[in-house]
Protein backbone atom coordinates (compact mmCIF):
# COMPACT_ATOMS: atom_id res chain seq x y z
CA UNK A 1 0.00 0.00 0.00
CA UNK A 2 1.34 3.40 -0.98
CA UNK A 3 0.28 6.93 -0.07
CA UNK A 4 0.88 9.84 -2.44
CA UNK A 5 0.28 13.52 -1.67
CA UNK A 6 -0.20 16.17 -4.34
CA UNK A 7 1.08 19.44 -3.00
CA UNK A 8 2.33 22.88 -3.89
CA UNK A 9 2.03 25.79 -1.51
CA UNK A 10 1.17 27.94 -4.54
CA UNK A 11 -2.58 27.61 -5.05
CA UNK A 12 -4.55 27.72 -8.28
CA UNK A 13 -2.36 25.33 -10.28
CA UNK A 14 -5.06 22.68 -10.78
CA UNK A 15 -4.00 20.34 -7.97
CA UNK A 16 -7.48 19.14 -6.99
CA UNK A 17 -8.49 18.56 -10.61
CA UNK A 18 -5.33 16.49 -11.04
CA UNK A 19 -6.07 14.33 -7.97
CA UNK A 20 -9.71 13.82 -8.98
CA UNK A 21 -8.88 12.62 -12.48
CA UNK A 22 -5.92 10.48 -11.42
CA UNK A 23 -8.04 8.77 -8.77
CA UNK A 24 -10.57 7.78 -11.43
CA UNK A 25 -7.87 6.72 -13.89
CA UNK A 26 -5.81 4.65 -11.43
CA UNK A 27 -8.90 2.75 -10.32
CA UNK A 28 -9.74 1.96 -13.95
CA UNK A 29 -6.22 0.71 -14.54
CA UNK A 30 -6.81 -1.85 -11.80
CA UNK A 31 -5.35 -0.05 -8.76
CA UNK A 32 -7.89 0.08 -5.97
CA UNK A 33 -7.73 3.72 -4.92
CA UNK A 34 -8.62 5.77 -1.85
CA UNK A 35 -8.96 9.54 -2.36
CA UNK A 36 -8.40 11.49 0.86
CA UNK A 37 -9.42 15.14 1.21
CA UNK A 38 -7.13 16.76 3.79
CA UNK A 39 -7.81 20.29 2.55
CA UNK A 40 -10.14 22.29 4.84
CA UNK A 41 -11.54 23.86 1.66
CA UNK A 42 -12.87 20.37 0.75
CA UNK A 43 -12.72 21.02 -3.00
CA UNK A 44 -11.93 17.38 -3.80
CA UNK A 45 -15.03 16.27 -1.90
CA UNK A 46 -17.11 18.79 -3.83
CA UNK A 47 -15.75 17.36 -7.08
CA UNK A 48 -16.96 13.86 -6.16
CA UNK A 49 -20.29 14.71 -4.51
CA UNK A 50 -23.23 16.90 -5.54
CA UNK A 51 -24.72 19.65 -3.36
CA UNK A 52 -27.45 17.45 -1.91
CA UNK A 53 -24.90 14.84 -0.86
CA UNK A 54 -22.65 17.55 0.58
CA UNK A 55 -25.47 19.05 2.61
CA UNK A 56 -26.26 15.69 4.19
CA UNK A 57 -22.58 14.96 4.71
CA UNK A 58 -21.78 18.22 6.49
CA UNK A 59 -25.00 18.87 8.35
CA UNK A 60 -26.34 15.47 9.33
CA UNK A 61 -23.61 12.85 9.22
CA UNK A 62 -20.32 12.08 10.93
CA UNK A 63 -18.59 10.64 7.90
CA UNK A 64 -15.77 13.08 7.20
CA UNK A 65 -12.10 13.29 8.09
CA UNK A 66 -13.05 15.80 10.80
CA UNK A 67 -15.17 13.13 12.52
CA UNK A 68 -12.10 10.87 12.52
CA UNK A 69 -9.99 13.36 14.50
CA UNK A 70 -12.73 14.69 16.79
CA UNK A 71 -11.84 12.28 19.66
CA UNK A 72 -8.35 13.79 19.66
CA UNK A 73 -9.72 17.32 19.38
CA UNK A 74 -12.05 16.72 22.31
CA UNK A 75 -9.50 14.79 24.35
CA UNK A 76 -11.69 11.70 24.57
CA UNK A 77 -9.58 9.15 22.70
CA UNK A 78 -7.69 8.22 19.58
CA UNK A 79 -8.83 8.58 15.97
CA UNK A 80 -12.25 7.23 15.05
CA UNK A 81 -12.84 4.61 12.40
CA UNK A 82 -13.05 6.28 8.96
CA UNK A 83 -16.35 5.89 7.10
CA UNK A 84 -15.53 5.76 3.40
CA UNK A 85 -17.78 6.51 0.45
CA UNK A 86 -17.66 4.27 -2.59
CA UNK A 87 -17.75 6.68 -5.53
CA UNK A 88 -16.90 4.28 -8.39
CA UNK A 89 -15.75 0.73 -8.96
CA UNK A 90 -12.50 0.33 -7.04
CA UNK A 91 -12.54 3.96 -5.87
CA UNK A 92 -13.38 5.32 -2.40
CA UNK A 93 -13.43 8.80 -0.89
CA UNK A 94 -12.64 9.92 2.64
CA UNK A 95 -14.54 13.23 2.52
CA UNK A 96 -13.13 16.53 3.66
CA UNK A 97 -14.77 19.02 5.98
CA UNK A 98 -14.53 22.79 6.27
CA UNK A 99 -14.36 22.31 10.02
CA UNK A 100 -11.02 20.52 9.72
CA UNK A 101 -9.34 23.92 10.15
CA UNK A 102 -10.16 23.55 13.88
CA UNK A 103 -7.44 20.87 14.01
CA UNK A 104 -4.70 23.32 12.99
CA UNK A 105 -3.98 24.75 16.45
CA UNK A 106 -4.01 21.32 18.08
CA UNK A 107 -1.49 20.01 15.56
CA UNK A 108 0.71 23.07 15.89
CA UNK A 109 0.86 22.76 19.68
CA UNK A 110 1.54 19.02 19.48
CA UNK A 111 4.53 19.50 17.21
CA UNK A 112 6.29 21.62 19.82
CA UNK A 113 5.38 19.20 22.64
CA UNK A 114 6.75 16.26 20.68
CA UNK A 115 10.28 17.31 21.65
CA UNK A 116 9.33 16.92 25.33
CA UNK A 117 8.74 13.15 25.00
CA UNK A 118 4.98 13.70 25.02
CA UNK A 119 3.28 10.54 23.73
CA UNK A 120 -0.05 12.33 23.29
CA UNK A 121 1.66 14.85 21.04
CA UNK A 122 2.93 12.11 18.72
CA UNK A 123 -0.52 10.52 18.75
CA UNK A 124 -1.98 13.80 17.54
CA UNK A 125 0.68 14.49 14.91
CA UNK A 126 0.31 10.99 13.45
CA UNK A 127 -3.52 11.01 13.40
CA UNK A 128 -3.88 11.33 9.64
CA UNK A 129 -1.45 8.47 9.10
CA UNK A 130 -3.48 6.04 11.20
CA UNK A 131 -6.75 7.14 9.61
CA UNK A 132 -5.38 6.61 6.10
CA UNK A 133 -3.85 3.24 6.98
CA UNK A 134 -7.18 2.06 8.35
CA UNK A 135 -8.90 3.25 5.20
CA UNK A 136 -6.43 1.36 3.02
CA UNK A 137 -6.87 -1.82 5.02
CA UNK A 138 -10.66 -1.57 5.09
CA UNK A 139 -10.95 -1.15 1.32
CA UNK A 140 -8.00 -3.27 0.26
CA UNK A 141 -6.80 -0.28 -1.75
CA UNK A 142 -3.30 -0.28 -3.20
CA UNK A 143 -2.91 3.49 -3.10
CA UNK A 144 -4.20 6.56 -1.29
CA UNK A 145 -4.10 9.93 -3.05
CA UNK A 146 -4.09 12.96 -0.74
CA UNK A 147 -5.30 16.41 -1.67
CA UNK A 148 -3.99 19.09 0.70
CA UNK A 149 -4.32 22.86 0.89
CA UNK A 150 -1.82 25.34 -0.60
CA UNK A 151 0.07 26.28 2.56
CA UNK A 152 2.85 25.15 4.88
CA UNK A 153 0.69 24.90 8.00
CA UNK A 154 0.36 22.23 10.66
CA UNK A 155 -2.46 20.31 8.94
CA UNK A 156 -0.38 19.89 5.80
CA UNK A 157 2.68 18.93 7.81
CA UNK A 158 0.76 16.12 9.51
CA UNK A 159 -0.83 15.02 6.23
CA UNK A 160 2.46 14.96 4.34
CA UNK A 161 4.18 13.01 7.12
CA UNK A 162 1.60 10.31 6.45
CA UNK A 163 2.73 9.88 2.85
CA UNK A 164 5.31 7.80 1.05
CA UNK A 165 5.61 10.04 -2.01
CA UNK A 166 5.10 13.65 -2.97
CA UNK A 167 3.98 14.78 -6.43
CA UNK A 168 4.18 18.52 -7.10
CA UNK A 169 1.78 20.14 -9.58
CA UNK A 170 3.21 23.28 -11.16
CA UNK A 171 2.36 26.07 -13.53
CA UNK A 172 5.14 27.61 -15.58
CA UNK A 173 5.28 30.92 -13.76
CA UNK A 174 7.22 32.79 -11.10
CA UNK A 175 4.75 31.92 -8.35
CA UNK A 176 5.10 28.16 -8.80
CA UNK A 177 8.88 28.45 -8.82
CA UNK A 178 8.77 30.41 -5.58
CA UNK A 179 6.42 27.76 -4.19
CA UNK A 180 9.08 25.13 -4.96
CA UNK A 181 11.74 27.19 -3.21
CA UNK A 182 9.58 27.35 -0.08
CA UNK A 183 8.28 23.78 -0.23
CA UNK A 184 11.51 21.83 -0.68
CA UNK A 185 13.51 23.03 2.34
CA UNK A 186 10.40 22.97 4.53
CA UNK A 187 9.58 19.34 3.73
CA UNK A 188 13.18 18.28 4.38
CA UNK A 189 13.10 20.10 7.72
CA UNK A 190 9.83 18.41 8.68
CA UNK A 191 11.27 14.99 7.82
CA UNK A 192 14.43 15.61 9.87
CA UNK A 193 12.49 16.93 12.87
CA UNK A 194 10.05 14.02 12.78
CA UNK A 195 12.85 11.46 12.80
CA UNK A 196 14.43 13.25 15.77
CA UNK A 197 11.09 13.39 17.58
CA UNK A 198 10.49 9.65 17.26
CA UNK A 199 13.91 8.95 18.76
CA UNK A 200 12.99 10.93 21.88
CA UNK A 201 9.80 9.06 22.72
CA UNK A 202 8.81 5.42 23.10
CA UNK A 203 5.21 4.70 22.16
CA UNK A 204 3.04 1.82 20.99
CA UNK A 205 1.14 4.13 18.63
CA UNK A 206 1.48 3.33 14.91
CA UNK A 207 3.69 6.14 13.60
CA UNK A 208 4.49 7.14 10.01
CA UNK A 209 8.09 6.83 8.83
CA UNK A 210 7.77 10.31 7.32
CA UNK A 211 9.06 9.32 3.90
CA UNK A 212 7.67 12.13 1.74
CA UNK A 213 9.97 11.07 -1.09
CA UNK A 214 9.70 13.45 -4.08
CA UNK A 215 8.29 11.41 -6.98
CA UNK A 216 8.45 14.27 -9.46
CA UNK A 217 6.43 17.19 -10.75
CA UNK A 218 3.61 17.72 -13.23
CA UNK A 219 3.44 20.88 -15.31
CA UNK A 220 -0.14 21.98 -15.85
CA UNK A 221 -0.47 24.28 -18.81
CA UNK A 222 -2.94 27.10 -18.56
CA UNK A 223 -4.28 29.40 -21.25
CA UNK A 224 -1.72 32.09 -22.01
CA UNK A 225 -2.95 35.50 -20.91
CA UNK A 226 -2.93 38.25 -23.48
CA UNK A 227 -0.63 40.35 -21.29
CA UNK A 228 1.83 37.49 -20.84
CA UNK A 229 3.87 36.64 -23.97
CA UNK A 230 4.32 33.01 -24.94
CA UNK A 231 8.08 33.38 -24.58
CA UNK A 232 7.59 34.14 -20.86
CA UNK A 233 5.95 30.72 -20.44
CA UNK A 234 8.96 29.08 -22.07
CA UNK A 235 11.35 31.01 -19.86
CA UNK A 236 9.70 29.86 -16.63
CA UNK A 237 9.33 26.31 -17.95
CA UNK A 238 13.06 26.11 -18.64
CA UNK A 239 13.88 27.14 -15.07
CA UNK A 240 11.75 24.48 -13.34
CA UNK A 241 14.27 21.56 -13.49
CA UNK A 242 17.05 23.50 -11.81
CA UNK A 243 14.81 24.96 -9.11
CA UNK A 244 13.29 21.50 -8.47
CA UNK A 245 16.71 19.90 -8.24
CA UNK A 246 18.05 22.51 -5.85
CA UNK A 247 15.01 23.27 -3.69
CA UNK A 248 13.21 19.92 -3.57
CA UNK A 249 16.04 17.40 -3.98
CA UNK A 250 18.63 19.52 -2.17
CA UNK A 251 21.24 19.02 -4.89
CA UNK A 252 23.61 21.96 -5.17
CA UNK A 253 25.70 20.71 -8.07
CA UNK A 254 24.42 19.42 -11.40
CA UNK A 255 25.69 15.93 -12.13
CA UNK A 256 27.27 14.92 -15.40
CA UNK A 257 23.96 13.46 -16.54
CA UNK A 258 21.85 16.27 -15.09
CA UNK A 259 19.61 16.71 -18.13
CA UNK A 260 18.63 13.03 -18.13
CA UNK A 261 17.91 13.14 -14.40
CA UNK A 262 15.83 16.28 -14.80
CA UNK A 263 13.75 14.59 -17.49
CA UNK A 264 13.04 11.74 -15.07
CA UNK A 265 11.60 14.16 -12.51
CA UNK A 266 9.11 15.62 -15.00
CA UNK A 267 6.21 13.17 -14.82
CA UNK A 268 4.06 14.88 -17.44
CA UNK A 269 3.12 18.14 -19.06
CA UNK A 270 -0.66 18.30 -19.23
CA UNK A 271 -2.22 20.61 -21.77
CA UNK A 272 -5.01 23.03 -20.99
CA UNK A 273 -8.40 21.29 -20.86
CA UNK A 274 -10.22 24.33 -19.56
CA UNK A 275 -12.94 24.22 -22.21
CA UNK A 276 -13.96 20.77 -20.95
CA UNK A 277 -14.18 21.69 -17.27
CA UNK A 278 -17.64 23.35 -17.28
CA UNK A 279 -19.10 20.34 -19.12
CA UNK A 280 -17.44 17.90 -16.72
CA UNK A 281 -18.67 19.81 -13.67
CA UNK A 282 -22.24 19.91 -15.02
CA UNK A 283 -22.13 16.21 -15.88
CA UNK A 284 -20.39 15.36 -12.57
CA UNK A 285 -17.85 13.13 -14.24
CA UNK A 286 -14.17 13.26 -15.28
CA UNK A 287 -13.37 15.25 -18.41
CA UNK A 288 -12.28 12.10 -20.23
CA UNK A 289 -15.74 10.56 -19.71
CA UNK A 290 -17.59 13.34 -21.53
CA UNK A 291 -19.86 12.17 -24.35
CA UNK A 292 -21.91 13.94 -27.04
CA UNK A 293 -24.91 13.85 -24.67
CA UNK A 294 -22.85 15.98 -22.27
CA UNK A 295 -22.06 18.50 -25.00
CA UNK A 296 -18.70 17.06 -26.03
CA UNK A 297 -19.01 17.10 -29.80
CA UNK A 298 -16.57 17.92 -32.57
CA UNK A 299 -13.30 19.31 -31.24
CA UNK A 300 -14.50 18.85 -27.65
CA UNK A 301 -14.99 15.13 -28.23
CA UNK A 302 -11.48 14.86 -29.64
CA UNK A 303 -10.10 16.83 -26.69
CA UNK A 304 -11.83 14.48 -24.26
CA UNK A 305 -10.06 11.53 -25.88
CA UNK A 306 -6.75 13.38 -25.72
CA UNK A 307 -7.43 14.07 -22.06
CA UNK A 308 -8.02 10.37 -21.44
CA UNK A 309 -4.76 9.38 -23.14
CA UNK A 310 -2.79 12.02 -21.21
CA UNK A 311 -4.16 11.01 -17.82
CA UNK A 312 -3.71 7.32 -18.53
CA UNK A 313 -0.08 7.94 -19.46
CA UNK A 314 0.48 10.00 -16.30
CA UNK A 315 -1.25 7.41 -14.09
CA UNK A 316 0.98 4.68 -15.49
CA UNK A 317 4.11 6.78 -14.89
CA UNK A 318 3.10 7.49 -11.28
CA UNK A 319 2.21 3.83 -10.69
CA UNK A 320 5.65 2.81 -11.94
CA UNK A 321 7.52 5.54 -10.03
CA UNK A 322 5.76 4.77 -6.77
CA UNK A 323 5.87 0.99 -7.13
CA UNK A 324 2.11 0.40 -7.09
CA UNK A 325 1.03 -3.24 -7.18
CA UNK A 326 -2.36 -4.43 -8.39
CA UNK A 327 -4.35 -6.88 -6.31
CA UNK A 328 -4.18 -10.48 -7.47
Amino acid sequence: MKTIAFFNNKGGVGKTTLVYHLAHMLSRLGYRTLAVDCDPQANLTAAFLDEEQLEILWEESKETILACVEPILEGTGDVAQPILKSVADGLWLLPGDLGLSRFEDKLSDSWARGYNSDQAALRTTSAFYRIIQRGLRDTGAEVALLDVGPNLGAINRSALLATDYLVIPLAADLFSLQGLRNLGPTVRTWRHQWIQMQQLVSTNVELPPGGMEPAGYVVLQHAVRLDRPVRAYGRWLARIPDVYRRAVLGQDERSLFGSEEDAGHLLATLRNFRSLMPMAQDARKPMFDLRPADGAIGSHAQLAQTCKADFQRLAEVIADKCGLQKSA
